[in-house]
């Protein structure tokens, strides 16, 4: 490592933010996040016995950096996505495969509705999708767990007369060969989309009761495979809530402890940070910032909802919503969604008792 990147590397701070890693001609090849930006930056100098083929071409080009502070770790994810998505930097290109965006469809064909895992969504009359999931194997690893544990993983899909070698093989249940195994399995695809579109839970219910059971047959082979089938499947139940609040446009405050003496007010619309400010604890506490946070609130959700729905929802928007959902759902500081008819002139009282049971909840 060149003496000037190691001094730089050394006296790096132990607080969030994102760093850009360069190249000899100061090309920014690679961005990333730090909740302690010095730990992070020096797991790739050090410690590399376990990293990765690209992760260790990239440490070999890696000529200086720089930081960008934040001041929590949620910001640092946004700020790393944002800087992703204008710089397009190489590494980050090549750690996430441009072809790994795909889609599960159910298409309507004879005999029998199908499966099918592609990379855009089905346009055939009639067809449902769902997606876009950003990890392929994931996807295949889930539809293939479902296949084999409803017994539709038939290995001759269009035939109508003759039942394929998997149901030999206990695979399938025959509805290649017609009759009532075909009444069957379009039951068990209605309840495959009650799992995509989140009305309904039986296939999980049924992977995790063979995972149980295969557990306590001492097959640990099998309850493994079965594990990991029902792990793909949470994945893609977790990634259609994703996208769902993606395209809500929701209306959210957060306001997120920096340290004893400050905190974060962030707004935020769908996937979109509108407003960030610092607000001192102590005029947060005493009352004397409710009706900034309510002017801060109604100009920026109002300003903000054109841009949010000109917005399509992209890869990009995708991993920002991933991080803002995974946020709200997992974080240590406190948020509001605001309805939007708080923000017409009739809600806007609403709109401030929110704001003072939100701070409320932060002390």
């Amino acid at each position: 490592m060149p003496s000037n990147l190691s001094d730089k590397v050394a006296d790096l701070p132990l607080t969030p933010g994102v760093y850009l890693m360069k190249d000899s001609l100061g090309h920014i090849i690679y961005v990333g996040k730090a909740k302690q930006l010095k730990k992070r930056v020096q797991s790739y100098f050090y410690n590399n016995k376990g990293h990765s083929p690209k992760v260790k071409q990239l440490v070999k080009h890696i000529r200086d950096l720089e930081y960008r502070l934040t001041d929590t770790e949620f910001e640092a994810f946004m700020l790393e996505c944002q800087l992703i998505k204008e710089i397009k930097p190489m590494y980050n290109r090549k750690m996430k495969n441009p072809l790994a965006y795909s889609y599960i469809s159910i298409v309507d064909t004879l005999p029998y509705r199908q499966i099918e895992v592609g990379y855009e969504p089905s346009t055939q009359a009639g067809s449902l999708s769902f997606g876009p999931y950003t990890s392929r194997s994931t996807v295949e690893r889930a539809v293939l767990g479902i296949k084999e544990s409803q017994r539709i993983l038939c290995s001759s899909p269009h035939s109508r007369n003759t039942r394929c070698l998997n149901h030999s093989l206990g695979l399938c249940i025959g509805m290649c060969g017609g009759g009532r195994a075909v009444q069957q399995y379009e039951e068990i695809i209605d309840q495959v989309i009650g799992l995509l579109n989140g009305s309904g839970s039986r296939i999980a219910s049924s992977l995790e009761a063979r995972m149980e059971e295969a557990s306590q047959r001492f097959d640990f082979e099998t309850a493994a495979k079965y594990r990991d089938y029902l792990g793909a499947v949470h994945s893609l139940q977790h990634k259609e809530q994703v996208i769902g609040f993606t395209g809500e446009n929701n209306n959210i405050i957060v306001l997120e402890p920096v340290d004893e003496h400050t905190h974060k007010l962030i707004l935020i619309k769908g996937s979109v940070i509108l407003y960030r400010a610092r607000l001192a604890s102590a005029d947060l506490f005493s009352g004397q910032l409710t009706g900034h946070i309510t002017a801060a609130a109604l100009e920026h959700f109002r300003t903000g909802s054109l841009i949010a729905a000109t917005e399509e929802i992209s890869r990009h928007r995708i991993d920002e919503a991933q991080i803002i959902y995974s946020y709200l759902k997992g974080s240590s500081g406190s948020y509001l969604m605001v309805p939007q008819e708080w923000l017409e002139d009739g809600g806007i009282a609403e709109l401030e008792q929110g704001i003072n049971r939100l701070i409320g909840n932060s002390e």
